[in-house]
């Protein structure tokens, strides 16, 4: 079985440097892509880096809302700079009126401007968005966007703008973190992903599953905090196809038709074709495709 990692920071600090031995024991349990997102000018080159030396290595390039006032006043530059380097996805970008003391002033304007950059060269994008889904849908109806879809990354949006979004481009990645108790309603929204439009992710080293699902236990070595290791994806799998009501088999292939479906043309060469679903699967929960 193949397993599909919509989001994670691979080149976060916290890590330790360990990025070729995590990327080992992802292969061992059968991840075969994830997107690596870089939020800033800073971290950028780690990315690229991390795709140059590993094939399972989608880059992602863009400014998270969280770093948009330490952008420089080159930064778009530098941006289409990194996206011509090497195939890849923009983000991550996005809306934050959750973060304490974090300015809204800038975000928009960041925001729209990478978002353009997905429309014109059609690159697949991923979004965070907090406290700002009103606003942000708004902005996704108004603006180009890229033909080949945009993910929401960790949506935790009302249940009721799933459909609208969808019908906008828009792919749901769900994150481990809302297996724990008190997520009722991002389980809720998640119920209600068009089956063309569920995607699976880690957020690591961020959004940590519950402890008793948790495969593979890791520690930042500098704080020695508990963090998210990329190859528990598996257990992400496993807690999504529980939710659904599907056999992991059949979330398995649906979840990589969607992800060849939206970063295929992104990594050339290097998806290998997805599983045949069988009738039984393909027709297991018949939704049909958002249009």
């Amino acid at each position: 079985m193949r397993f599909y990692d919509a989001h994670n920071h691979l080149q976060d600090e916290r890590f330790g440097g360990r990025q070729a031995e995590l990327l080992q024991l992802c292969r061992a349990r059968g991840i075969t892509a994830m997107v690596v997102n870089g939020s800033c000018e800073e971290d950028w080159p780690h990315v690229l880096e991390l795709a140059r030396l590993h094939p399972e290595v989608i880059p992602s390039f863009g400014y998270h809302p969280w770093y948009v006032g330490e952008r420089s006043p080159a930064w778009l530059d530098q941006l289409r700079t990194r996206l011509r380097e090497i195939p890849s996805a923009v983000g991550e970008i996005g809306l934050d009126r959750w973060k304490p003391d974090l300015p809204y002033e800038g975000q928009e304007e960041v925001f729209l401007a990478q978002l353009q950059l997905a429309a014109e060269a059609n690159l697949p994008a991923s979004i965070h968005c907090l406290r700002a889904w009103g606003r942000l849908y708004e902005l996704l109806r108004t603006h180009p966007r890229p033909a080949c879809g945009f993910l929401l990354h960790s949506y935790g949006g009302p249940p009721e703008m799933v459909r609208p979004l969808a019908q906008l481009g828009a792919y749901f990645s769900l994150p481990g973190y809302f297996a724990r108790p008190g997520k009722t309603r991002q389980q809720e929204a998640f119920r209600l992903v068009p089956p063309d439009r569920l995607l699976i992710e880690t957020d690591a080293p961020d959004q940590l599953p519950p402890p008793e699902r948790l495969l593979h236990p890791l520690q930042d070595q500098q704080s020695g905090r508990p963090i998210n290791h990329p190859a528990n994806l598996p257990a992400v799998y496993a807690f999504a196809a529980e939710l659904r009501g599907w056999s992991l088999e059949t979330l398995a292939a649906r979840v990589e038709e969607n992800f060849h479906r939206l970063f295929g043309h992104v990594w050339p060469g290097k998806l290998s074709p997805p599983i045949q679903r069988t009738t039984t699967e393909a027709t297991a929960n018949p939704n049909a495709p958002v249009t």
